[in-house]
């Protein structure tokens, strides 16, 4: 079975930064990324990183101020956050699943992990 356990949200100023931490288990999919919720909107797309090759796409939204990445040796993605705002309050998820690409990357059959909040004052 497939267990994405992530960590590192908190409550942070504006202009800061956190690093959230995705341990994964059971991931046989080529793709991993972040999602994030915010209360009373869509689930976003916030960054991929294909597991093989390294690309790594971002919502327009975060483009130069977030990075994602990962440690193969620990079976870890990672959510670098800088430059954080008040609209980045979210709940984010781990997520994994195959890899589509439209101009863009995309994770296909998505499933999430539990979730680490994150909130910018």
């Amino acid at each position: 079975d497939v267990q994405l356990v992530e960590s590192g949200g908190g409550s942070v100023q504006a202009g800061g930064s956190l690093r959230l931490s995705c341990a994964a288990s059971g991931v046989t999919d080529g793709c991993m990324g972040w999602f994030r919720q915010a209360p009373g909107r869509e689930r976003e797309g916030v960054a991929i990183i294909t597991l093989e090759t390294g690309r790594t796409d971002y919502a327009d939204s975060v483009k130069g101020r977030f990075t994602i990445s990962q440690d193969k040796a620990k079976d870890t993605v990672y959510l670098q956050m800088s430059s954080l705002k008040p609209e980045d309050t979210a709940m984010y998820y781990c997520a994994t699943g195959s890899c589509g690409f439209d101009g863009s990357w995309y994770i296909r059959q998505v499933r999430l992990g539990q979730g680490t909040q994150v909130t910018v004052s």
